[in-house]
């Protein structure tokens, strides 16, 4: 055995030297805030939503008008997270690999979305696609529906939600450098075998991660799609559309039912959202 395994073992380090207490005030505010804001109104969307039994439950999630919102905000969902996904590699791509004329701009771009209200981005898209905007005499005469149709969903969610997959691959292309592409590029690789090969393995967790997250702001979103929906009850309304006019006509029972139908799909997006993260942590202590 060599010696520094015969070597006697320094005692661990604290990382803070903060007294006891003071973590624990810390961790229990923290228990605390979470309790009141998140775990109590959670619990009590899916308290009120049985409340009336399975029966009256089981009723509200499969009247027409609630399988249609489940549709659509699964529908717009899956047409815009793909969507989503080949933007943000491309720009991830593009930002992290190449240097060119701007970049700097591009990246305010991706980020604007954080910085609109979402009724905004309704709202510009109305100006662009509404029967008094840009293109609504073009589209009219096509007989082209974009505003108060699925389309004009889809849009105004790609909008809402395409920072998210872009946002979490720049920084890790960036902090990976372009070594393994020049690698593979002098062993004779192509762009398409370096993207498949070479890029994407290193970047796959990190993307799902973005799809994740991607995923659950498209099937929450409310502002932008709002305005664009126009609130056609069994047409365009998604799911919170849904729930704004169950609640609004004091229809309690369904409109907490349908709640916590889609409060159920984002504890399936973090649960998978969690494994993710442990499954990038566990890449990164092995590498």
């Amino acid at each position: 055995m060599s010696a520094a395994a015969n070597a006697p073992r320094r005692p661990a380090v604290p990382s803070t030297t903060e007294p006891p207490w003071v973590r624990r005030t810390l961790i229990g505010i923290a228990l605390l805030f979470l309790t009141l804001f998140l775990f109590v109104p959670l619990a009590a969307v899916f308290v009120e939503a049985l409340k009336k039994g399975l029966q009256v439950y089981w009723a509200a999630i499969t009247e027409p008008d609630a399988l249609s919102a489940i549709k659509l905000t699964l529908l717009a969902a899956f047409i815009a997270v793909p969507l989503n996904l080949v933007f943000g590699i491309a720009a991830a791509w593009s930002i992290a690999k190449f240097d060119f004329r701007g970049k700097n701009v591009l990246l305010t771009l991706i980020d604007l979305p954080f910085s609109v209200s979402p009724v905004i981005a309704g709202l510009i898209y109305v100006l662009v696609f509404g029967l008094q905007g840009w293109f609504g005499e073009w589209l009219r005469d096509h007989d082209l529906k974009v505003i108060f149709a699925l389309p004009g969903i889809v849009v105004a969610t790609v909008f809402i939600t395409f920072p998210f997959v872009a946002r979490e691959l720049i920084p890790l292309m960036q902090a990976q450098g372009t070594e393994q592409e020049e690698a593979a590029r002098v062993l004779g690789a192509g762009g398409w075998q370096m993207f498949w090969r070479v890029t994407l393995p290193n970047v796959k967790w990190a993307l799902l991660y973005g799809v994740i997250l991607c995923n659950a702001r498209a099937m929450g979103e409310f502002g932008a799609v709002s305005v664009v929906s126009g609130h056609i009850r069994g047409q365009t309304n998604t799911m919170p559309l849904h729930i704004e006019i169950l609640y609004n006509e004091y229809q309690f029972a369904a409109a907490f039912a349908v709640a916590s139908l889609l409060a159920g799909l984002a504890l399936v997006t973090l649960l998978v959202k969690f494994l993710v993260e442990r499954r990038i942590q566990q890449s990164t202590i092995t590498v």
